[in-house]
């Protein structure tokens, strides 16, 4: 287990046109600032001003990686070889990102930080046998990267010890690509390279089902202006995207594109697992941000690559079960420019 004894800091990655502020609690990015079309630096992702807000629990998984297992897992139960597992009810009626205390609040280890032309950060955290609930212990790094000007890669890997488990991480970013104080992200326009969703019960957790996108609010097969049609979908978008036809390039497939008019930013993303929640912060209302920024519904919005929710007891889905002697990876490229 890693030694909560270590203390919450924040770390600069910075190449010159970008900079990436990162904390080795819960391995969150507080802040990302990228140029616009005018050459000017805005901050484009929702956070709050200290460490400390963060360690009282003030942001709703703002900038995070959440984990054992992101998203929803239903009744907060699952059997994996003939056991079965209780997880904590977090987010009643199931368990959510990893439980109470899952690795979004852990404070975790830095292992090696490089600063230069491509500057990178490594933290690691050991998650024991039984930690909320989930069985074995496992070994969790993730590694931020700037790669290019305007390119940030991030690299989770989960090593099990000496039992199988289950593992999902999740990066739980909110973007505003014209400034996180800028107010609502409805007039951003995003494609999407999913033919079909997860559809969920009223619990937002997965039926089982694989719906086809055509012809419903659902589609972002196109470039499509988000406050089009999330007035169609209740509070909002919150739905796990099956990508199944976006290009790939150097092992990854193109996820999804994200372009805010206002300031011509646009952010390509790009991964190596087979689903992305996309959330427009429909429960975000009234949090006191950075700069004293009030955040509303709908202030940015997440695109959480991933394993499908829930996935342990859907056996139609890809599995998310990692046995000794297996590794899970997990990488995000994350491409910003102007359009």
């Amino acid at each position: 287990m890693a030694d909560q004894s270590q203390k919450a800091e924040i770390f600069e990655l910075n190449n010159g046109t970008m900079q990436v502020l990162v904390t080795n609690l819960g391995c969150t990015i507080t802040s990302l600032s990228v140029p616009n079309k005018d050459g000017v630096l805005s901050d484009v992702v929702l956070g709050l001003d200290s460490v400390e807000s963060y360690q009282k629990g003030l942001a709703p998984y703002f900038g995070c990686i959440v984990g054992r297992v992101a998203n929803r897992i239903k009744d907060g139960k699952f059997t994996l070889d003939g056991v079965e597992y209780s997880l904590p009810i977090n987010k009643p009626p199931n368990s959510l990102h990893g439980g109470n205390v899952g690795f979004d609040k852990k404070v975790w280890e830095v292992v090696e930080y490089k600063k230069g032309e491509t500057p990178s950060i490594t933290f690691k955290y050991h998650s024991h046998d039984g930690e909320e609930g989930y069985p074995g212990d496992i070994t969790v790094t993730a590694t931020y990267t700037l790669t290019s000007s305007t390119t940030l890669r991030l690299e989770m890997e989960g090593v099990p010890k000496n039992k199988p488990t289950i593992i999902n991480l999740a990066q739980h970013t909110y973007w505003n690509l014209a400034g996180h104080n800028s107010g609502n992200i409805l007039d951003h326009s995003i494609q999407i390279w999913a033919n079909h969703i997860t559809p969920v019960d009223q619990n937002t957790v997965p039926t089982g089902e694989i719906m086809p996108v055509k012809g419903t609010p659902f589609d972002f097969t196109t470039e499509k202006r988000i406050g089009n049609t999330i007035n169609q979908v209740g509070m909002g978008y919150d739905h796990n995207y099956v990508l199944d036809c976006g290009e790939e390039k150097a092992g990854l497939r193109h996820a999804a594109k994200v372009k805010d008019p206002s300031s011509s930013r646009v952010l390509n993303l790009w991964t190596n697992v087979p689903g992305v929640q996309f959330y427009t912060a429909n429960y975000v209302n009234g949090v006191t941000g950075k700069g004293g920024a009030v955040y509303e519904k709908h202030a940015g919005l997440c695109l959480e690559t991933q394993g499908f929710p829930n996935a342990i007891n859907q056996p139609n889905f890809p599995s998310i079960v990692v046995r000794p002697g297996e590794k899970y990876q997990h990488t995000m490229l994350f491409e910003f420019s102007i359009e």
